[in-house]
């Protein structure tokens, strides 16, 4: 795993210990990021189930204001300093060790990027957006959610806050895009 743009460009990062996390591929990343370039300059980014971080440094490397890392498991919370450190990227970085679902629940900063992408095959990812879509507050105008899954675990969400936008397959791994519902005004 590495950095793959930016300013931290081939920083090599830690993976966690064990088999806990499933970090995202380079291949992956590399898309990823050559849809978000356009927008990541000083944006606020919300990293859920963060892990290594690495979504998030790249984002930081690549031109992000701030970045806020949630982990419930301490060793990724020490993986993520650890990777935030060998980037030089700290003082843009937020690392909390807690639970995505109690953050949410409590937080009362909006983000312009939101990436949600919890353990595999346990329905996370559906709960996060749904909790997300009951405090719409929390992303900013224009802002965006994705969600990385593996495609198996993909089903259509009905909800009023969101929709979603777009869909990218890459192997396995589906990144699924939702962005705020845009209310018409009465005329």
């Amino acid at each position: 795993m590495r950095v793959v743009a930016g300013t931290a460009k081939g920083t090599k990062l830690l993976a966690v210990p064990g088999d806990t996390t499933r970090p995202i591929l380079d291949r992956v990343k590399v898309a990823l990021f050559d849809v978000l370039r356009p927008r990541l300059a000083e944006i606020k980014v919300l990293d859920l189930f963060a892990g290594t971080g690495q979504v998030g440094i790249e984002a930081l490397s690549q031109g992000a204001g701030h970045v806020t890392f949630i982990d419930a498991t301490r060793s990724a919370v020490e993986t993520i300093k650890k990777n935030l450190a060998a980037a030089k990227l700290n003082e843009k970085a937020e690392v909390r060790h807690t639970d995505a679902f109690t953050f949410l629940r409590n937080t009362s900063r909006a983000f312009d990027l939101i990436y949600v992408a919890p353990p595999q095959f346990e329905a996370l990812w559906i709960q996060a957006v749904r909790d997300l879509a009951e405090r719409p507050q929390l992303l900013n105008p224009g802002g965006l959610i994705i969600v990385q899954i593996d495609n198996k675990e993909y089903e259509p969400l009905a909800l009023s806050a969101f929709r979603e936008s777009e869909q990218r397959k890459y192997g396995s791994t589906l990144l699924v895009f939702f962005e705020p519902v845009v209310q018409s005004s009465p005329t």
